[in-house]
């Protein structure tokens, strides 16, 4: 009984223990590509890649997907294997279309690759066709059904609190039991399901695939794509109309007026007091305001921005247009929501649609 105990609980160790490597490789992969290892980088992503193609491992692989065929790109350039860094960069793009790299922090046979396959992508329009958030969700694959979901405690926390009610959220945490958990989600699936006399509830499914492309395309450090600012839009209201990126001036972050000032406008504003010498007093003022204050890193500031048109917006959300604005900014963080009154109020419109099962975005089933 034993050995055949054995037999049967092996495999999902061996599962286990590969599926907890995964994360492990990839940071391995990215500190050696930093040490400037690029061969054994390379080498551990392609560990990488045999292992994550294992079937029990695919949802791992997508999450890191996009990471991978970047690393695999860099590690190719800096090797001076330019065509197929180019190949793996293209592929990249897909997933990042608005990639930017900071040439501080990269050979330049690196940057080179990118801003040729970024090139290349643009000469032919069939290799472009994912150059957009709106055409790259098209061509993404709808991930298998959630069925059989097994929820735990911690089920409220993840991407679905976007669509959480307050209420919905105070009552999952009242339950003590696994039996009540999957009761709860049960219900939860099938009050939002806009067809129930069918067997699919497209409004779920719509709602899977978008966190499949968030987890893909949005990740940021150790959190989630899904779990990020652009996620929780994105979840919400759908691929934007059109996306672009822009570099941050002066002024355009509406965090920090002072634009890209490496000091605070406390610390401007004591510079200017009075104490000491004039000369003193100019000094401090030349410190904080002077060249020397502002971050010359274009590349590692801008602004990320989303429109959603009339026609990409759910009907009860009232307005001709809606934009949401994404700042990366030294020190400030990476691509933080604005939060202007009108984005605010379109996202919780749409939350609040999704209370009734309304559909997330214009046209859930696309």
């Amino acid at each position: 009984m034993w050995d055949s105990l054995a037999f049967r609980v092996l495999p999902i160790l061996i599962s286990s223990t590969l599926a907890a490597t995964l994360p492990q490789l990839f940071q391995k992969a990215k500190d050696e590509f930093r040490l400037g290892s690029y061969a054994a980088a390379l080498s551990t992503l392609e560990t990488l890649e045999t292992e994550s193609a294992r079937p029990e491992l695919q949802s791992q692989r997508q999450a890191l997907l996009p990471g991978l065929l970047f690393y695999r790109g860099a590690s190719l350039a800096a090797l001076g294997r330019q065509s197929e860094a180019r190949s793996a960069f293209e592929m990249f793009l897909a997933y990042q279309p608005n990639a930017h790299l900071d040439p501080a922090l990269y050979p330049k046979s690196v940057i080179v690759a990118l801003q040729s396959a970024r090139e290349s992508l643009k000469r032919d329009p069939r290799a472009g066709e994912a150059s957009t958030l709106a055409e790259a969700y098209r061509a993404f694959p709808r991930p298998d059904a959630g069925a059989g979901e097994n929820p735990g405690e911690d089920w409220a926390d993840g991407p679905v609190r976007h669509l959480l009610s307050p209420r919905e959220r105070a009552d999952f945490a009242r339950l003590s039991s696994a039996v009540e958990r999957s009761e709860f989600v049960t219900t939860f699936w099938k009050s939002r399901d806009p067809k129930p006399e069918t067997e699919r509830n497209e409004y779920r499914e719509e709602f899977e695939k978008r966190v499949a492309f968030a987890d893909s395309h949005f990740v940021q450090d150790e959190v989630r794509g899904s779990l990020t600012d652009r996620g929780m839009a994105f979840i919400l209201l759908g691929p934007p109309t059109y996306n672009g990126r822009k570099p941050l001036q002066t002024g355009d972050d509406v965090a920090d007026a002072s634009g890209l000032s490496r000091f605070s406008r406390s610390e401007v504003r004591a510079a200017s007091q009075t104490g000491g010498s004039n000369a003193d007093r100019q000094a401090r003022i030349e410190q904080v305001t002077g060249p020397g204050s502002k971050v010359l890193d274009a590349a590692a500031n801008w602004i990320e921005v989303w429109h959603y048109l009339r026609e990409n917006l759910p009907r009860e959300i009232p307005y001709p247009e809606v934009v949401f604005e994404f700042v990366t900014k030294q020190g400030y963080g990476k691509n933080i929501l604005q939060r202007d009154g009108k984005s605010l109020s379109a996202l919780e419109r749409a939350r609040e649609l999704s209370h009734g099962g309304a559909g997330i975005g214009p046209n859930p089933s696309s």
